[in-house]
């Protein structure tokens, strides 16, 4: 699989994954938002999509959902940090879309 954002070509794994990490953009989480079915993505969804890199930069890892409720509520409240809300903007959730929009590494045992 690949996206063109700018003109350059950008390889993603066969299931929708960046390959080089070092090529994530704006403009390509854009167009891999628009392969999970999210025709836009929100403020909601870059906060998400933000904190969840913010978190990799820190720690080298993905963050689990149990943790990154605990990261969305500290940072924005009770209201945006449930399951629900994060399934309600990522319809296959944190770990496979979310991650997968803001750039980041495939978990293992993720398809």
């Amino acid at each position: 699989m690949q996206a063109e954002v700018n003109g350059k070509i950008i390889k993603l794994s066969e299931a929708g994954w960046l390959e080089n990490l070092d090529e994530w953009s704006e403009e390509l989480a854009k167009q891999i938002a628009i392969n999970e079915k999210i025709d836009e993505l929100t403020e909601e969804h870059w906060n998400i999509i933000n904190l969840a890199r913010e978190y990799f930069a820190e720690n080298g890892a993905v963050c689990e959902p149990r943790n990154f409720s605990k990261l969305m509520k500290e940072k924005y409240g009770k209201d945006k940090s449930s399951q629900k809300y994060i399934y309600s903007l990522f319809p296959t959730g944190l770990i496979k879309c979310a991650n997968k929009i803001a750039g980041l590494p495939r978990p293992k045992g993720c398809s």
